[in-house]
């Protein structure tokens, strides 16, 4: 074979391989998937949410934080600076407050995505830990909540090699969390390839103020991650594989793999009730949609509930289901009494009845 049939072949080649690859791409993406409406009743979106609600965690008596602002390569977002809320979910307005940033912090590059909150047993002390990524670098901020004066005070950024593209984060103390990483590179052409090329390189890291270690991998895209209310385990949301796994803690952090439940969506964050363990997911039915952002056929949302996650036979139940005309892109819900809050990536937060 001469010079110019290798060249022939090795070109027809790489053709097939890159076509194999994006067939199975739009596959894990569920690019073909068309969603039937599922709605609740009573939806109403909240107040003063105009740039998405990308996460949602609640805390103490009723009350939950709020990110705002997310700006993610090739998702649709606004170029107003990112901002955190607070929501008394007890309020019957349902209007959300703009908390207070400190002084001595970067608003304007303030890019905030997975959030998690920590309350101090001792003192009462609230605390949020917020995946940061000014000029698309990835860092977590620790902050302490101000109640009476509505306002956060920056206390600690981390920022490690490990911590390359943080996705979301769990808080275990005031000086220690879980992160998951959704891509392997950093770069974001080498995302794009990374995606074509389909390899579970992603995974979760352990980071205290003595060590930070990659404690679980082999994800294709780590995003949602929290923990059981018992605190033995921890639930890692991998997105292009439409599963929810399930890890034991170990000695010294370490995270050893328990089972995998599938949810048949691309779901992003992950909402444990404190009562009964359920899982409760944020999810986009449809990747490319959600990729796409085109307004006559829109990006749709889906919220998926576990029951009993830890039994032979976990419950897996559509909750809700919307093609976009009422919410675009949701990323996250969490319920409070009786009523189920989803939040989304660059739309709107709704707040629906359940019962």
């Amino acid at each position: 074979m001469g010079k110019c049939g290798i060249v022939a072949f090795v070109v027809a080649a790489l053709s097939v391989l890159l076509g194999e690859r994006i067939v199975t791409l739009r596959k894990r993406a569920l690019a073909s998937r068309e969603l039937v409406n599922n709605h609740l009743p009573n939806c109403v979106p909240l107040k003063n949410l105009n740039d998405g609600s990308e996460d949602i965690t609640i805390f103490g008596d009723g009350f939950a934080f709020i990110s705002t602002g997310l700006k993610y390569p090739g998702i649709s977002s606004s170029n107003v600076p990112g901002k955190i809320f607070l929501l008394d979910m007890e309020d019957s307005p349902m209007r959300p407050t703009e908390l207070r940033m400190p002084r001595n912090f970067d608003l304007e590059t303030f890019n905030p995505h997975g959030i998690s909150a920590y309350v101090e047993p001792t003192d009462g002390k609230v605390y949020l830990f917020v995946v940061n990524h000014p000029h698309h670098k990835s860092q977590v901020e620790l902050f302490e909540f101000v109640e009476e004066e509505l306002s956060l005070m920056h206390l600690k950024t981390f920022k490690h090699e490990l911590l390359h593209s943080v996705n979301d984060i769990v808080a275990l103390g005031v000086d220690r969390f879980y992160a998951t990483n959704d891509h392997y590179f950093s770069h974001e052409f080498k995302t794009i390839v990374e995606l074509i090329l389909g390899q579970p390189w992603t995974n979760v890291v352990y980071c205290s103020a003595e060590t930070v270690k990659v404690v679980s991998g082999g994800y294709y895209f780590a995003n949602g991650i929290n923990i059981s209310p018992d605190k033995r385990y921890v639930y890692v949301m991998d997105v292009l594989d439409h599963k929810v796994h399930v890890l034991e803690r170990k000695e010294y952090n370490a995270l050893a793999p328990v089972k995998a439940v599938d949810v048949g969506s691309l779901c992003d964050n992950i909402e444990v009730d404190p009562k009964t363990g359920d899982l409760w997911l944020g999810c986009h039915p449809n990747g490319l949609k959600a990729l796409n952002y085109d307004l006559k056929d829109p990006p749709g949302s889906e919220v998926v509930r576990i029951q009993n996650i830890h039994s032979e036979e976990p419950s897996v139940t559509q909750v809700f289901a919307d093609d976009g005309h009422m919410i675009m892109g949701s990323s996250v819900a969490t319920t409070y009494g009786g009523k189920l809050f989803i939040g989304s990536m660059f739309h709107k937060a709704l707040r629906c009845d359940l019962d």
